[in-house]
């Protein structure tokens, strides 16, 4: 019952739990309702008592007399009485009765009335209330002020036009008059589409399609700022953009016919007040909504009025499931005016951020710099392949913040401890005072003010001592040091780290997210990577002996990638490892992912001798559809969009068959490949080896044939060009 409750409501219960105890009592009863009702001060039901002249302090003094005080003994949980457990049955009546779907603290007084039996009814009837008034004053109140239930969306229920849909939807419009909608940048010329399309007769509801996360909630959003600010033709003025749940709508809905009627009803209500334009976020969630055997569903129970103009609906939907589910049905698909969404560019998505940027910076109590906004667009659509601008970016300043501000929010070790102490005194010295043991609280007030200049003493000398780092590891031992020794907590408050300097997010930090998110290091190189790197021919050799060019050149291509100098089109490098067996091409391939990918399971292992009919390419990409394995992803395509920073090893890459040389030629040359699922798979951060046994004969020979050997300077460069030319 309770979750129906408002909030002045639930307030009202615990206001009468805490007359409970006031006057000792181990119960709940229609007397400490109505002290609730009174204490509240303003809701409903306490304006309208106000008005008949009755007030808490002749109410309590009335309660005193009628039941007197308890045995002051009160019980952590205090029950309800059965007759103020019947109030609350016979609220909920009321509400019911007044077509509410809500329980505020005007059915709480009018379920006392109509209990009338209770220690709260000779109250009111001592105070020199008429009961048969109260009814009657309530309703009158309710014209004039509606308190908005719990789980409403926004809209004042009871006196508004619309208290099904509010109950159902959000008030766009309101949440912009309230500026708790977030500044929509850019996107004029989607929002001018829309509201092109809004202003027509007939079949006036556009519908937003575009990939997940560029923006299409934003435009209605940004159609609802614009309205508050008055920014739109005299066709939109005075008009209210609400969003639907269809989830919320289908909820609870148990019996057959249940869905069409609160349908119909907010259509009704739509239709009666005229000036609400309907936002459907998911769209295509309408078809088959609340259909069960022998019913519509709410897609064809819309067709009419979308079709009229008698509704004016927004829909938003991607593109894949537009032509799944609307196309499909042409009937549905022509009452609406598809308006195309794209995904904003690298500096319209940093235009996004900047207008954004405050918001983040409230919530997450830091500095956002400029780098890092420039950083979060562009990292984002280099590395993040399989998401869409500007929700990615927005979501790595947002991670970013969120690090920063958790890298900032610790005390050093040495305070943890009297920190918790202090605690521990803080508590003791308030049950001290609540049992009037002043000595003993005196005593611990002294002992706070020491562990408080205890705690100061500390963080001081720890951020003296604090050496100078480098890196993220100095910015953040800084300013953990910095904030907390801040303000050691003032008496009276809990010891909380509070920040001294601003904690800042800069590009580094989105680089971290980014090296979180896709396994890619695109952060600064460290000490001890500069290190790894410097001297990584010197560590293969010790697990791979000889092959110095081999070794040489995949060291080469490690270092240019990691510091950026590759081409950011192609994969980081791609090689052929030519020899007889035995002699270390599998070996190096292995001993690179193990050293500078983490582990030898870091690669990923393909036998050719498995893709030697042509119909096995489809394993490298995935199945066609209809075929056996279509929604499993392709081996290639699948290892790779998981773990992007990898080694892929084609194994005696001679057996493959030659469709697979053209699936490779795409890889090698664009640095992507896309699979079954027509998803995009960016190769760009992998390293990419075959090996091969083809000229291992020539190799072992190490001359031009029978007799004759290549000798002199470039013995070697003849080798190798006769090798390329098998």
């Amino acid at each position: 019952m309770f979750e129906r409750f408002t909030e002045k409501a639930i307030k009202v219960i615990m206001l009468a739990q805490e007359e409970a105890r006031r006057l000792g009592h181990n119960f709940v009863g229609t007397e400490q309702i109505l002290l609730g009702l009174i204490g509240e001060g303003t809701g409903v039901a306490a304006k309208v008592l106000k008005s008949m002249g009755v007030n808490l302090k002749d109410a309590r003094v009335e309660v005193e007399k009628i039941i007197g005080r308890g045995s002051g003994f009160v019980a952590v949980e205090i029950p309800f009485t059965p007759r103020a457990k019947r109030v609350l049955e016979l609220s909920l009546e009321e509400a019911r009765q007044l077509g509410h779907n809500y329980i505020g603290t005007e059915h709480l007084l009018l379920g006392l009335i109509r209990e009338g039996e209770g220690v709260a009814a000779r109250v009111l009837e001592n105070l020199g209330v008429d009961l048969a008034k109260v009814r009657t004053q309530v309703i009158r109140m309710l014209g004039e002020t509606a308190e908005v239930g719990a789980g409403g969306g926004g809209g004042a229920k009871g006196s508004t036009k619309t208290p099904t849909l509010d109950e159902f939807g959000t008030n766009l419009t309101q949440l912009a008059t309230e500026a708790k909608l977030d500044p929509v940048v850019g996107r004029h010329k989607e929002i001018d589409r829309v509201i092109q399309i809004l202003g027509r007769r007939t079949k006036n509801n556009p519908v937003l399609i575009g990939e997940p996360g560029v923006g299409k909630t934003a435009i209605a959003e940004g159609l609802a700022q614009r309205i508050q600010q008055g920014d739109i033709p005299d066709i939109l003025e005075e008009k209210r953009v609400l969003t639907l749940d269809i989830g919320l709508l289908v909820a609870g809905t148990k019996y057959r016919g249940e869905f069409e009627e609160r349908l119909k009803k907010i259509m009704e209500e739509i239709k009666s007040a005229g000036n609400v334009i309907l936002v459907i976020d998911e769209v295509h969630t309408l078809i088959g909504a609340g259909a069960a055997e022998g019913a519509i569903d709410a897609a064809n129970i819309l067709k009419p009025a979308l079709a009229r103009g008698e509704l004016q609906c927004i829909g938003a939907t991607t593109l894949d499931e537009y032509r799944k589910h609307i196309e499909r049905d042409a009937a549905l698909e022509r009452r609406f005016q598809p308006v195309t969404v794209g995904e904003p560019s690298i500096p319209e998505t940093i235009e996004i951020l900047r207008g954004l940027r405050e918001r983040y910076e409230q919530h997450h109590r830091l500095k956002i710099t400029d780098a890092a906004l420039d950083a979060a667009a562009t990292l984002g659509d280099r590395y993040i392949s399989d998401r869409f601008l500007p929700d990615k970016a927005i979501d790595l300043i947002d991670e970013a913040g969120s690090r920063v501000r958790l890298l900032n929010s610790k005390l050093p070790p040495a305070a943890k401890e009297v920190d918790k102490e202090l605690r521990a005194v803080q508590k003791e010295k308030e049950d001290a005072v609540r049992e009037q043991d002043f000595n003993r609280a005196g005593e611990l007030r002294d002992k706070e003010v020491e562990l408080r200049e205890k705690i100061r003493t500390l963080l001081q000398s720890s951020r003296e001592d604090t050496p100078v780092n480098t890196g993220d590891e100095a910015q953040t031992s800084e300013a953990v040091v910095g904030e907390t020794a801040a303000s050691v907590p003032t008496e009276g408050s809990v010891a909380k780290p509070q920040l001294l300097t601003t904690p800042v997010v800069d590009e580094e930090d989105i680089a971290h997210i980014v090296a979180s998110w896709t396994g890619v290091p695109v952060q600064k190189l460290t000490e001890s990577e500069s290190f790894k790197l410097l001297n990584m021919e010197e560590t293969l050799h010790q697990r791979l002996i000889g092959q110095d060019e081999a070794v040489k050149a995949v060291s080469k291509a490690i270092r240019r990638a990691r510091v950026g100098l590759k081409n950011p089109n192609r994969p980081i490098a791609s090689f052929i490892f030519s020899g007889p067996t035995g002699v270390g091409k599998t070996e190096l391939t292995k001993a690179l992912a193990a050293y500078f990918f983490g582990s030898e399971e870091a690669m990923i292992r393909l036998d050719m001798s498995e893709f030697m009919e042509r119909h096995t390419v489809s394993k490298l990409i995935g199945s066609p559809p209809g075929y056996v394995g279509f929604n499993e992803g392709g081996q290639l395509t699948e290892a790779v969009r998981r773990r992007p920073y990898t080694v892929v090893l084609f194994d005696e890459i001679e057996k493959a068959h030659p469709d697979v040389f053209n699936l490779l030629l795409q890889l090698l040359e664009d640095g992507r490949l896309t699979d079954s699922k027509g998803r995009t798979v960016d190769f760009k951060n992998t390293l990419i080896i075959m090996t091969s046994n083809i000229g291992s004969k020539v190799i072992e020979k190490g001359g031009g044939g029978l007799g004759f050997e290549f000798s002199g300077e470039n013995a070697e460069e003849n080798q190798y060009n006769r090798i390329k030319s098998l």
